[in-house]
């Protein structure tokens, strides 16, 4: 686990997943059996991998990722390292034979994300990518209603996303200052597009064009030294992306808004027969025959309860943490029991994404995703033999 000692690598992925795999012991196979883990916590700061390791009572951790990597003990290498330092790493993985699963985005580039997929592939591993948001309960519940055929035909899909961030100069900033520096790797479109990618893609259908508009709207922040410097990267951004089947999608992110909704990411579904706002956890629905019949006067004021016109879904069954219901998912599938689509090649995917919607925002067009001009074409699994002629 190189990186477990971050904010993301040691919350999500150490405590809440792997720790609570091994609590639970260990993962769940089809057969009734169960497979254990054990981590390697790898890092570069000697005293911070001491003190969680002897935190958690867990006996190996190293500051020599090279060592580690050449061990035939571990057979999996897990990477939630900062994303310019991704790629280097994970390449050494893969040349080490290790099956890998990492963070988003998988690399800086789209080229270099496509890079490593074909490296990967060529080398015969298992590879995996951290699609969190698939696993959270009110888009699981999304999932179901696009499964039901609760909306009919979907038209649009709606989404906000973001909060504020302090500068950091009265109040702490709640984000790391890499993320609003372009030069190492910052902004909202590197973060959140791969995220919009895969929650697009797996649930309405793959993204055929973006219109962007990136912005930066606070321009100075104040690091974790206290020390001022320039915001050179988006920390909003406002997109529409055209999905295949028609629909059209228009989603805000921005780390400059202040919150207004019941959660941080809301998506809103219309469609034919229905419609539903999900959030991380609620899910509530409109259906065609319960849907009020507003009429405008803009000199009366409305009195309607527009909220009261929803229904709320129940949850009808226990949730656990989208982090750790992925690892479990991947580590079935480097054992050979089951599959998991989520892998570079949807990486590679979410980078081009990202990169297109920022060349969107520099030259103020909207960018077809399989046109010429738009680069590499979108690369979709069954599309392996092609991507590596």
């Amino acid at each position: 686990m190189n990186g477990a000692t971050g904010r993301m690598g040691y919350r999500q992925h150490l405590v809440r997943s792997i720790l609570a795999i091994r609590e639970q012991g260990g993962v769940l196979l089809s057969d009734g059996t169960r497979v254990q883990v054990e981590p390697l916590l790898v890092g570069r700061n000697e005293a911070t991998l001491r003190e969680i390791a002897e935190r958690h009572g867990l006996e190996h951790w190293t500051t020599d990722l090279d060592a580690a990597l050449a061990d035939d003990r571990w057979s999996i290498y897990s990477d939630f390292l900062v994303t310019k330092a991704r790629v280097p790493a994970i390449t050494k993985a893969i040349a080490a034979g290790k099956h890998i699963y990492t963070e988003k985005p998988t690399a800086e580039s789209y080229a270099d994300a496509v890079e490593i997929a074909r490296l990967a592939d060529a080398r015969g591993i298992k590879h995996g990518v951290v699609h969190d948001k698939l696993y959270l309960p009110g888009l699981r519940k999304l999932k179901r209603l696009i499964d039901s055929g609760f909306f009919g035909r979907i038209l649009s899909v709606r989404g906000e996303f973001g909060y504020w961030v302090f500068e950091g100069d009265w109040q702490d900033a709640q984000r790391p200052s890499w993320n609003y520096r372009k030069q190492d790797g910052g902004g909202i479109i590197v973060d959140m597009f791969p995220h919009w990618n895969y929650v697009l893609e797996n649930l309405f259908g793959r993204v055929e064009s973006v219109y962007a508009q990136a912005v930066t709207h606070i321009p100075a922040r104040v690091d974790e030294r206290g020390e001022g410097y320039d915001a050179t990267a988006d920390d909003a951004a406002y997109a529409v992306f055209q999905l295949e089947g028609g629909i059209t999608a228009q989603l805000n992110s921005s780390w400059a808004v202040r919150v207004d909704r019941p959660e941080l990411l809301e998506f809103q579904v219309d469609g034919t027969l229905g419609s539903a706002v999900v959030g991380l956890f609620g899910a509530k629905v409109q259906p065609r025959v319960a849907t009020p019949r507003p009429t405008w006067n803009p000199d009366l004021p409305d009195t309607h309860d527009y909220s009261g016109d929803w229904q709320e879904l129940p949850t009808n069954e226990v949730f656990e943490n989208g982090f750790k219901t992925q690892w479990e998912d991947f580590l079935r599938y480097v054992v050979g029991d089951g599959e998991h689509p989520y892998d570079f090649w949807a990486g590679a995917r979410g980078l081009q994404l990202a990169e297109e919607g920022l060349r969107s925002s520099e030259t103020g067009r909207r960018i077809d995703l399989t046109a010429p001009d738009s680069g590499s074409p979108v690369i979709l699994p069954h599309d392996l033999t092609t991507a590596g002629a």
